[in-house]
């Protein structure tokens, strides 16, 4: 199921909607709604302008977090990382980078554009806004004048909160590339990480007795500071490998005219759960237990692997670092990729488990 959607393009950079986004909108618009002044519309004007009004303000705030993402965006493409798409969703903003940059003042100022748009739109937003109800009368009190108090106020929310020294808000990132000037970069992003965790707690203390919103956003920052740190040191550790070095280099496969009974059996003997589909020398596709799964019992005696089998095969060259592989599974969420050597050919098959053998072996090396 598609779960996002391309609305345009800004800078080159496709810009998507996620299913979760339309969700949230409405949600926002009634907050607005339902709130009294100065951070809502309630009772200032007829029910049906209350909610146009609240649901304007909440695509403008949700334009503006756009903003903050293309500022990363901008900062990013300027050192060659490339910008794969900018989505909206339930959380606000993501920017899908190929990499973060490991230099740390390129990260320092990139991480730094996000919250610095958001600053600079709240508070030109805000100074307009109040030098207008200086000079037109009875301005202060109309809808629109509200309207862009809220927007400017949360701009500069946006960009402050941002800027706390814990992942995955940016200023995690600038925190990391602080450290990152004074030892390597996973030492850099484990110090990060730590600070960010004492942060949650901290946080999550304040929340039992005050807010229970700040319990939950505790727990985001808890889980967003360990998956930084976890990530980083699977892929810096993993850059010492090319794929040769910890690929299995034999592989079994299957041949596409196999019932799909008979591949169930095949799985059990050999206990593996995917296998390339080669017919000859030729790679036709890939089929795993999970595509068994889809078809019934009875349907498993007639069908064949060609009709179940995935032809959009993932691969890797045989010197891509082992690094690429972590990243291609973890963003297609697959647990195996096939290694072709120059010809196009099956090399050799790579899996998680490969990957975290050699993450081990590194570690009993240090």
């Amino acid at each position: 199921m598609k779960t996002s959607f391309q609305i345009g393009k800004i800078l080159g950079i496709p810009i998507k909607l996620h299913i979760t986004f339309l969700l949230i909108l409405p949600v926002f618009a009634l907050v607005f709604a339902t709130n009294p002044a100065p951070f809502g519309f309630q009772d200032q004007t007829t029910p049906l302008m209350n909610y146009l009004l609240s649901l304007l303000t909440t695509i403008l705030l949700f334009v503006c977090v756009l903003l903050h993402e293309l500022g990363h965006s901008y900062v990013a493409q300027r050192y060659g990382v490339e910008i794969k798409d900018i989505t909206l969703m339930l959380i606000g903003g993501v920017s899908s980078m190929e990499e973060i940059p490991r230099n740390p003042s390129q990260e320092l100022k990139m991480a730094f554009a996000g919250p610095f748009v958001s600053l600079i739109l709240g508070t030109t937003i805000y100074l307009s806004n109040f030098l207008a109800a200086s000079m037109i009368f009875s301005y202060a009190s109309t809808p629109i004048y509200m309207m862009f108090n809220i927007l400017g106020s949360i701009n500069i929310v946006l960009g402050l909160f941002n800027l706390l020294p814990a992942f995955p808000m940016d200023g995690g990132r600038l925190l990391r590339a602080w450290y990152a000037k004074r030892m390597n970069y996973v030492q850099a992003t484990h110090y990060a990480a730590s600070i960010g965790k004492l942060f949650a707690f901290f946080m999550g203390i304040i929340g039992l007795f005050y807010n229970a919103w700040l319990i939950l956003i505790a727990f985001f920052v808890y889980i967003g500071a360990s998956e930084e740190d976890k990530s980083t040191t699977v892929t810096v550790t993993l850059e010492k490998y090319t794929v040769s070095d910890v690929m299995s280099p034999d592989v079994t496969s299957v041949p596409p005219d196999m019932t799909i009974d008979a591949l169930l059996s095949f799985m059990f003997e050999n206990r593996h759960m995917g296998y390339p589909v080669i017919e000859g020398n030729s790679l036709k596709g890939i089929v795993t237990l999970s595509d068994v799964h889809k078809v019934p019992p009875l349907d498993r005696v007639v069908l064949q692997v060609r009709d179940i089998m995935t032809t959009d095969v993932v691969s890797l060259p045989v010197n891509a670092k082992a690094s690429e592989a972590f990243k291609l599974m973890m963003s297609n969420n697959i647990g195996r990729l096939l290694v072709v050597d120059s010809n196009g050919s099956v090399a050799g098959i790579l899996s998680r488990t490969d990957l975290m053998r050699a993450m081990m072996l590194s570690n009993e090396q240090l």
